[in-house]
């Protein structure tokens, strides 16, 4: 079993984000992310692309909010500069980027947004806030336990990821009509429960490994 290095990760992540997130990934998720550094980095880079695209859409679809538009400008142009990072890490330890199935994580979250704005929107930025949240708080799990090239990747990324937690959220609450705790609280039970129950296929986002 993997001696989890609470002290560095208290020392990692910021306060308000750890009580942000509902839980805290399983042990159980960091030895096989260890285990499949290969398939995590593939995984890692896809979910960086999507997260550009994510970023993008949002400003495509809601082209009238100034503030909106520049931080997910900002946050896409760093995603796609990750995506590359992680590519050109992936080059030079010979591994191959390919396309993978999406994890369950992302879409678990999303099927609960609602349909119509305004509420839509606010739901999508917070679910975006746990996204980000979640990433950051992945990266300093697996921080100790890497190659010193890989670990200090990982060490840059829990500041970007977690200014963009902090984006999403802080857009979340500008645009919202009233308090937004109770829909916070709604989607921190969604995704407690997609990173706490088994999960048969293993991603960066994943569940607690199935037992076979």
């Amino acid at each position: 079993m993997i001696a989890m290095q609470d002290d560095s990760i208290e020392a990692l992540l910021p306060a308000e984000l750890l009580a942000f997130l509902p839980c805290a990934t399983p042990a159980g998720w960091v030895e096989a992310a260890l285990a499949n550094q290969a398939l995590l980095l593939i995984d890692h880079a896809q979910c960086e692309k999507k997260a550009a695209s994510t970023a993008m859409s949002l400003m495509y679809r809601y082209v009238d909010r100034p503030l909106l538009l520049t931080k997910m400008s900002q946050l896409a142009r760093e995603e796609l500069l990750h995506f590359e990072q992680v590519v050109k890490l992936m080059e030079e330890r010979g591994i191959r980027y390919r396309q993978l199935s999406a994890s369950r994580y992302a879409d678990g979250l999303r099927r609960h947004v609602e349909r119509d704005d305004p509420q839509r929107l606010i739901d999508i930025l917070i679910v975006g806030a746990f996204i980000e949240a979640r990433s950051c708080e992945r990266f300093a799990r697996l921080i100790p336990h890497l190659d010193a090239e890989l670990a200090k990747f990982y060490r840059s990324l829990v500041k970007s990821e977690g200014r963009h937690y902090e984006d999403y959220l802080m857009l979340a609450q500008r645009f919202a009509e009233g308090p937004i705790e109770s829909r916070i609280a709604f989607f921190a039970d969604r995704e407690r429960e997609l990173i706490e129950t088994p999960d048969e296929t293993f991603r960066f986002h994943s569940g607690l490994p199935a037992v076979a």
